[in-house]
């Protein structure tokens, strides 16, 4: 879907050649997902085994960029001196930016390519954040009445108030994106162990008004799998959520080129797929962490589920698929299935489509700890 995969190559979109990136911002601009791009046709390109994205990812840009230093992001302020800001990979898929405008117009009056069934304003931390996102947000919703709004927020900036508006303003779900899922790792990754303002304490507070304001199934949170967390750990964090009446977004950690943990190894194969299926039998199979077994070193070792439903989950191949704000038709799948955001297509880890059982076969082996990666063309 990108230049690191293998795509054909992509032609990226400048919506005013006469303007350098570095000059749009929003609300004028906004960034926008690759495989958003595609589906619309700003950018020439295709995508690995899957003819769109269901979900219109959108992100706030600024030239100053985001104020925050998570160590795992590519928009992280430490980079500041070495590319354009609005120019930055956000998760390992180039963003390009264009016109909101013309992306409410594609999508209006968009052909059978825009399937759009959810639209997600992604916030930054930055002072003018917050106001562009209820700008972005009332055009929208004056716009495209028929597809609805998820906003992941910045807890950081936003108060109670704030969040009340968003959903009297039409906004249908809100995320937090608390990715790390102990103190102890947000605070090395996400807070003053970076010199990043975030902190743990905040982002459970917006959840927790979220689950008040917004209500059950209206709310969630995006958890990282492999920042040094143990299974048990993150496991039970999604469980914390299931039962304040959240759902949870899994994503695999993925070494963005550039940050500080550029270095680190990517999730192994096992842990994320034991992790998936955790979080979908939490989350979708009336199972719960308390249920499950681990060994000592937090490894699942028993998903509490009987042999042979464990078995009908898995050869579903719906909890390996990209988990996020649900669609219209299943709400077990979801809209948000963010192509190839966090692996490629030859090491897949959250397949953006439905798994042919060759796929299935393929997890099923990752799970006992075979070194495969590599799925069906």
């Amino acid at each position: 879907m990108s230049a690191q995969t293998d795509a054909v190559p992509i032609r990226f979109y400048r919506p005013d050649h006469s303007r350098r990136t570095p000059e749009m911002r929003s609300p004028e601009y906004v960034q926008l997902s690759t495989a958003a791009a595609i589906t619309l046709g700003l950018v020439e390109g295709r995508m690995h085994r899957t003819a769109c994205t269901h979900c219109l990812n959108l992100l706030v840009t600024y030239p100053e960029g985001c104020r925050a230093n998570c160590a795992y992001c590519g928009l992280a302020r430490h980079r500041e001196e070495s590319r354009d800001y609005a120019d930055r990979n956000f998760i390992r898929v180039d963003w390009p930016t264009a016109r909101y405008e013309e992306i409410l117009e594609r999508v209006k009056n968009g052909d059978d390519r825009a399937q759009f069934q959810r639209m997600c304003i992604s916030m930054i931390t930055h002072p003018s954040s917050d106001a562009d996102t209820f700008v972005l947000l009332e055009k929208w919703v004056r716009e495209v009445p028929h597809i609805p709004v998820s906003i992941l927020s910045n807890p950081t900036t936003l108060g109670y108030d704030d969040l009340v508006r968003l959903r009297d303003m039409g906004a249908e779900i809100f995320t937090v994106a608390l990715d790390a899922v102990t103190p102890a790792i947000f605070d090395r990754t996400r807070g003053k162990g970076v010199d990043s303002p975030h902190k743990w304490d905040t982002y459970w507070r917006a959840l927790e008004w979220a689950a008040e304001i917004f209500g059950p199934e209206k709310f969630g949170a995006h958890l990282i799998c492999g920042m040094g967390e143990t299974e048990r750990e993150i496991l039970e964090v999604a469980q914390r959520i299931k039962d304040m009446g959240g759902h949870n977004h899994m994503f695999a950690f993925y070494p963005e080129r550039g940050s500080l943990m550029e270095d680190w190894e990517a999730v192994p194969r096992d842990q994320w797929r034991r992790v998936q299926l955790g979080r979908f039998i939490i989350d979708y199979a009336d199972g719960h962490a308390d249920r499950m077994r681990f060994d000592d070193t937090g490894r699942v070792i028993d998903f509490g589920v009987p042999d042979a439903e464990l078995e009908t989950l898995i050869r579903s191949g719906k909890p390996f698929q990209t988990s996020g704000c649900p669609g219209r038709d299943d709400e077990e799948v979801s809209a948000c299935n963010r192509p190839y955001g966090d692996s490629t297509p030859s090491d897949m880890r959250s397949f953006p489509f439905a798994l042919a059982a060759a796929d299935v076969d393929t997890v099923c082996r990752q799970m006992r700890g075979e070194d495969i990666g590599t799925f069906e063309g």
